[in-house]
């Protein structure tokens, strides 16, 4: 495994080099794959692209708490009030963003709407940069993590799915603090192999 990972790290193979050596080994240990080597070599390429973007979000996060002016955990409470909301089943909450506010989100497990009421932002993730300001809405994808720079006092809002009524249970479910949480699960297909069945019979 090592020899593995010194060849990665200090030779790594070209994509025709990798397709050559997949195809040899699979066919010399008599392998039978669930994927083919596009989408193998897709999968790493887009896993490597995250783990750079997320070693330079840890980089950058880390300059700025050590930065001057840097406010800390408690002092951006108070600079970022929250308004928390529920309804039938689903927890709403605002979030005021001051002016001139550079801030880290933590990583998202959900996928979710999100609203922009009033102001404008920048957004780096690991899809690049965009600018937006109110009215706007979107949705989060699972495994998002943002640097927000916001131009103009912002509001933004976020709507998740729970059962729970406890703000900090919320928290728990729906970001991490770290890639290692996150779970990605497959893409639900049960309504859609019904509808199938119902075509086919």
């Amino acid at each position: 495994m090592q020899d593995i990972e010194h060849q990665i790290e200090n030779a790594p193979l070209t994509k025709d080099e990798a397709r050559e050596q997949f195809l040899k080994n699979t066919e010399e240990l008599g392998l039978n794959h669930v994927f083919s080597f596009d989408e193998a070599w897709d999968f790493v390429m887009y896993k490597r692209s995250q783990d750079f973007f997320n070693q330079k979000v840890d980089e950058f996060t880390a300059k700025l708490e050590a930065s001057e002016g840097h406010r800390g955990h408690n002092e951006a409470h108070a600079f970022n009030p929250k308004t928390h909301s529920f309804a039938d089943g689903q927890y709403i909450r605002e979030i005021f963003m001051p002016y001139g506010e550079i801030l880290v989100t933590k990583v998202h497990l959900k996928n979710h709407p999100f609203f922009i009421l009033e102001g404008k932002i920048s957004i780096i993730t690991a899809e690049g940069f965009e600018t937006i300001e109110a009215p706007y809405y979107g949705v989060t994808k699972a495994g998002t993590r943002r640097i927000i720079m916001v131009h103009e006092d912002c509001r933004f809002v976020t709507i998740h799915r729970t059962d729970s009524l406890s703000v900090n249970d919320i928290e728990k479910e729906v970001v991490a603090d770290s890639f290692e949480e996150l779970k990605l699960e497959p893409r639900e297909t049960a309504h859609i192999e019904e509808l199938i069945e119902g075509l086919e019979n």
